[in-house]
C-alpha cells in the first residue's frame, strides 16, 4: 500500500495540464486548455482541461475527474499504478506499505500481466548485460547495428537466451504464475503427451534480441524479437500474440519516447522498423515512432492525432512497399491530418540512412526531399501508367479519390487544383469528379440498414411541434446551479439582501429587505433548512452534504483538493458541473475591447435567484398537488383552498422580487 504522505506529495505536485499534455497536444483556450478526445473518434476539439481548477472533462464521451483519473481512463491504470505513474514523473519518492497475501491475490488480471512484462524486460536485459551469452550474441548483435550504451539503455534492449525454457524457469521461480506468462505470449504452453496431467512449456522469444514495446506512458505492453540464426523456417521478426494488454493494431513503436518531441515539433515521422526509430532517435531526431511492420491502423493515425496533425511518411525506395504505403495515406487524409511523404535513395532505409549521415544532412535531406501527398502519389503513378491514355485515367481518378477522403472543403480544392496542374488536366473535369465521388459515398451511406441509420431518421408527415420534446427537469437544473455555486463560490462572503416575510398597517403580507453579509455556502445551508428544501436528485444530495460539510470545516477550500477526495464518479459528475458552462464561454474578448462583467460581481444575485426559483418552483409544485386534492366534490376543501390562496399570494411575492410578470 502507498502511504498517504507520498499520495499527498503526489496530489501537490502533479500539474493536470503536463500530465494530460503527454498524451494530446492541447491549445490554450481563454484560461483552459482544448484537445481532440483521446477516449473518442473527433475533430472538432471538445476535451477541456482546468488548470485553475485542476479538473478535465471530455464532453464527447462524458468523462472527466481529476488527474489520477484521467490516467486511470486513458493508461487503464489501477489507481496505486497511477500514483506511482505520477510519482516518477515528478521524482516523488514512493513510501510503502507491506501488502498481505491476500491484497496480492486480489490484483486484476490486467495488472498481473503488466507485472509480468515487467518482469520479461527486466530479466531480457540482465541477459543482454550480465550473461556471457547476452553479450557474445545479443550485445554484439547491437553493436553491429552501430547502436550506443546509451541507446540500448534508452529502448531497454535485451536478449532472450537460446534455451527452451529459460525466461519461463526464471519467471516460475520468481514467483509469477504460468496462466499470465501464457495470456501475455511470453511462453507456450502445449499439452505433454507422455504425461496426461502435465504440459510443455517454452519460451516464445528464444535465441532472440528483444524489443519492448511501451505505451503511451511507458508501461511494457509486448514484445518484438528479432532471430539472429539462418533458420529459415523460423520468422525473422516475431511479436507478442494480441492480449488484453497488447494491440498491435492500436500501438507504436516508440511513441513514449517521442511523444513530447512530436508536440514540440508539430510533426512526426513515421517508419516502418523498429531500427528504423532507434537509429533515428540516436542521430538526434526523437519525433519518429513506427507501425513496427504492420499494416497502418486508424487507431494507430488518432494515436499521432492527439500530439500533432502532421505526418512524414518515410520510406525505402521499395517500389512494391510504396505501392502498398499509398492506402495508409489514404488513412490518414481521412482522419483530417497533413501527410507528406519522403523516399530514400535506392538502396538505403531510414536506419541505413540515419547511420551513415549527420544530423545536418539527415534533416537537410528530409526537409528538402518531403513531398506533398499529391506530388508523390502523382509521381508514382505516372511512371506506372507511362503513356497508357487508359492506365492515365485511373491514375486521375486514384488521385481525385484520395483527395475525396480530406473533410477540408478548402483543403480539398487547393488539391483539385495542384492535382490539376501536375496532371496537366482542367480543373472542371477534377471538380466533376470529385462531385460524383462524393455522391457515390452519400449514396452509400443512405443505403446502410435503418438501424445504423437511428442518429439521422427524420420524422415525415408530422409537424415538427407535432414531435416529442425533450422536457427541461427545472428543479434538476436549479440544483445542480446549487452545487455549481457551492463549488466556486462557497467560501466569498457576500451581502445578500434577505426577504422577510411581514404584515403591513393593512393587514397584507409583504416582504421586506433585510441586508446580511455572509458566506456564500452559509446563506444556501441556512435558506434551504428554513425552508425544509431536501435536493430531489440523490447524486446532488451526496455532494451537498460532503460540500457543506468540508467548507464549514475548511477554511482553505480548494476545488482541487476536495476533488481529489472523491469517488471516481462523484469526481466525474463534478468536472461535469465545472466545465460544462465554460465549453461554451468565450475567451480573449479584452483584445477586442469588449469587458464582459465577471460572474463573481454578481454572486450574491446569482445564489439568491437561484434559491428564489427554487422555492418558486416548489411552490408551484405544491400548488398543483394540492389543487389534485380538490377533485373529489364530496370533501369539504375550505382549508385546501385557503393554503392554495396563500401559496398563491406568496408566489406573486417571490415573483415580484425575481422581477417576473405573473399571468
Amino acid at each position: 500500500m502507498i502511504s498517504k504522505i507520498t499520495i499527498d506529495k503526489v496530489y501537490e505536485s502533479a500539474r493536470l495540464e503536463e500530465v494530460i499534455g503527454d498524451f494530446v497536444q492541447l491549445k490554450k483556450s481563454g484560461s483552459n486548455f482544448k484537445g481532440l478526445s483521446p477516449f473518442s473518434d473527433e475533430r472538432s476539439p471538445s476535451f477541456m482541461v482546468s488548470p485553475v481548477k485542476q479538473i478535465w472533462k471530455d464532453f464527447s464521451s462524458g468523462k472527466g475527474g481529476n488527474v489520477v483519473a484521467f490516467l486511470m481512463e486513458h493508461e487503464h491504470f489501477t489507481y496505486p499504478e497511477a500514483i506511482k505513474y505520477l510519482a516518477k514523473k515528478y521524482n516523488i519518492e514512493v513510501e510503502e506499505t507491506e501488502q498481505s497475501n491476500e491484497q496480492k491475490e486480489q490484483a486484476s488480471e490486467r495488472e498481473s500481466m503488466y507485472l509480468v512484462s515487467e518482469f520479461a524486460q527486466t530479466h531480457f536485459k540482465e541477459m543482454l548485460w550480465e550473461s556471457e551469452l547476452g553479450k557474445a550474441i545479443g550485445l554484439s548483435y547491437f553493436k553491429e547495428r552501430g547502436f550506443t550504451d546509451e541507446t540500448i539503455k534508452k529502448f531497454e534492449l535485451g536478449y532472450c537466451l537460446d534455451q527452451w525454457d529459460g525466461f519461463t524457469t526464471a519467471a516460475l521461480d520468481k514467483g509469477y504464475k504460468l496462466e499470465y506468462l501464457s495470456k501475455t505470449g511470453l511462453t507456450i504452453v502445449k499439452d505433454d503427451p507422455n504425461n496426461p496431467n502435465g504440459s510443455r512449456k517454452f519460451d516464445r522469444f528464444k535465441g532472440r534480441v528483444m524489443f519492448p514495446i511501451h505505451s503511451l506512458s511507458g508501461r511494457v505492453l509486448g514484445f518484438g524479437g528479432r532471430i539472429l540464426t539462418n533458420d529459415k523456417k523460423a520468422a525473422k521478426y516475431l511479436n507478442s500474440p494480441e492480449s488484453d494488454i497488447y494491440h498491435k493494431s492500436k500501438v507504436l513503436y516508440g511513441i513514449y519516447h517521442a511523444k513530447q518531441s512530436i508536440a514540440k515539433e508539430d510533426n512526426c515521422y513515421l517508419v516502418e522498423g523498429y531500427t528504423d526509430v532507434i537509429q533515428f532517435v540516436q542521430r538526434g531526431i526523437d519525433n519518429v515512432v513506427s507501425s513496427s511492420g504492420t499494416a497502418l491502423t486508424p487507431e494507430q493515425i488518432r494515436l499521432i492525432n492527439r500530439l500533432t496533425k502532421n505526418i512524414t511518411v518515410l520510406f525505402d525506395g521499395d517500389a512494391a512497399g510504396l505501392r502498398a504505403s499509398l492506402r495508409g495515406i489514404d488513412l490518414i487524409l481521412e482522419q483530417g491530418m497533413n501527410v507528406r511523404v519522403c523516399t530514400f535513395p535506392e538502396g538505403e532505409d531510414p536506419d541505413s540512412f540515419a547511420k551513415n549521415n549527420e544530423l545536418e544532412d539527415v534533416m537537410t535531406y528530409l526537409n528538402d526531399n518531403a513531398k506533398d501527398f499529391i506530388q508523390f502519389k502523382a509521381s508514382l503513378l505516372v511512371k506506372e501508367a507511362d503513356n497508357d491514355p487508359i492506365k492515365r485515367a485511373d491514375t486521375v481518378r486514384d488521385i481525385v479519390n484520395s483527395i475525396a477522403k480530406i473533410p477540408d472543403r478548402i483543403q480539398k480544392e487547393i488539391y483539385i487544383q495542384e492535382c490539376a496542374q501536375i496532371m496537366n488536366i482542367s480543373e472542371a473535369v477534377l471538380f466533376n469528379t470529385l462531385a460524383q465521388i462524393e455522391k457515390k459515398e452519400d449514396k452509400d451511406v443512405k443505403s446502410q440498414p435503418k438501424e445504423e441509420q437511428k442518429a439521422f431518421d427524420v420524422v415525415r408527415g408530422k409537424d415538427v411541434d407535432e414531435q416529442k420534446q425533450e422536457k427541461v427537469d427545472v428543479q434538476y437544473v436549479l440544483e445542480r446551479k446549487i452545487i455549481e455555486s457551492l463549488m466556486l463560490y462557497g467560501n466569498l462572503k457576500e451581502q445578500f439582501e434577505d426577504l422577510v416575510l411581514k404584515e403591513n398597517d393593512a393587514g397584507d403580507l409583504v416582504l421586506e429587505p433585510e441586508l446580511s453579509e455572509i458566506k456564500v455556502y452559509e446563506k444556501i445551508y441556512l435558506d434551504l433548512q428554513e425552508d425544509e428544501i431536501e435536493l430531489a436528485n440523490e447524486d446532488f444530495r451526496k455532494m451537498y452534504a460532503r460540500l457543506i460539510e468540508a467548507l464549514n470545516e475548511k477554511e482553505d477550500f480548494s476545488i482541487t483538493n476536495f476533488v481529489n477526495g472523491l469517488e471516481q464518479e462523484m469526481a466525474n459528475q463534478i468536472s461535469s458541473i465545472l466545465m460544462e458552462e465554460e465549453r461554451y464561454m468565450l475567451h480573449d474578448w479584452e483584445r477586442k475591447e469588449i469587458f464582459p462583467k465577471s460572474k463573481e460581481i454578481g454572486v450574491a444575485q446569482l445564489v439568491s435567484e437561484t434559491i428564489l426559483t427554487l422555492r418558486c418552483f416548489l411552490i408551484k409544485k405544491r400548488m398543483n398537488t394540492l389543487q389534485n386534492t380538490t377533485q373529489d366534490s364530496t370533501t369539504d376543501h375550505r382549508e385546501v383552498l385557503e393554503e392554495i390562496m396563500n401559496y398563491i399570494q406568496l408566489n406573486k411575492l417571490l415573483n415580484k422580487k425575481l422581477n417576473r410578470v405573473l399571468s
